[in-house]
């Protein structure tokens, strides 16, 4: 995934949102104690942020999904790589990365917010009639990976989206960070261990060795002390990369 050649002046404001283990884990069925886990801590936090829209991996999309198939169905329809709007207004949208259409909906909304998946160019034809077919929006950004930067300015310039949620998981957390578009930071450090190797953290650049991430500061904005001894820290960043941009 890449991030470069935006208009700053035309990308939301992309604030980071996670609950981890004190490792940095972020699996959440494997922490111990279990006792310490606060039901509904992430959604609560959510929404005490303001909500909106939200956005997360490809991954993540899967999980949501609810197609029993691996793919939707082979259709003689060709479609122009445009992008395609089942509905322009909603209060919040459940945004999805989802470069070559893995994910089979069968829903066209996660609890009310409107599902909007980000594709590339290399999707087959198939996979956009059955979007349609479920009612999900999609935005193309990229040919064949997808464009971060893009993908953000399309959602400001298409539907007026000002802020979103950047929730996970780790890979979709990387990819925004090393593309310098994580404006504000929001963890939330449970007292728990997961202890694992190889698990899912908060930020994840893949298996190549990227050097360090991009970041030139980071401020503390808040800190709290929740219930249980759970930790909430809320940073803005300042990214090198965005500066490059």
């Amino acid at each position: 995934m890449t991030g470069f050649g935006y208009d700053a002046g035309m990308k939301p404001y992309v604030l980071c949102h996670m609950v981890c283990s004190v490792d940095g884990r972020i699996w959440g069925s494997r922490w111990r104690p279990k006792v310490n886990v606060v039901p509904n801590l992430f959604e609560r936090l959510h929404d005490q942020m303001g909500g909106g829209s939200w956005l997360c991996g490809r991954v993540t999309a899967q999980e949501f999904a609810k197609g029993t198939e691996p793919h939707y169905p082979p259709t003689d329809q060709v479609f122009a790589r445009e992008n395609w709007f089942a509905q322009r207004e909603a209060k919040a949208w459940g945004i999805f990365l989802d470069g070559h259409g893995k994910a089979v909906w069968a829903r066209r909304d996660i609890g009310g917010d409107p599902i909007l998946v980000i594709l590339t160019e290399a999707v087959p034809d198939r996979h956009l009639a059955g979007l349609r077919a479920d009612g999900v929006s999609y935005i193309f950004a990229g040919k064949t990976e997808i464009d971060l930067a893009a993908a953000l300015q399309t959602l400001n310039r298409e539907l007026g989206v000002e802020r979103i949620m950047l929730e996970g998981g780790g890979g979709a957390n990387g990819a925004f960070l090393r593309a310098g578009l994580i404006d504000e930071l929001s963890l939330v450090i449970c007292p728990v261990i997961d202890g694992s190797t190889g698990g899912p953290i908060v930020f994840n650049s893949g298996d190549a060795d990227l050097g360090p991430a991009p970041i030139e500061s980071m401020t503390l904005v808040s800190h709290d002390v929740l219930e249980g001894g759970t930790m909430w820290l809320r940073y803005k960043l300042r990214s090198t990369a965005a500066e490059v941009n």
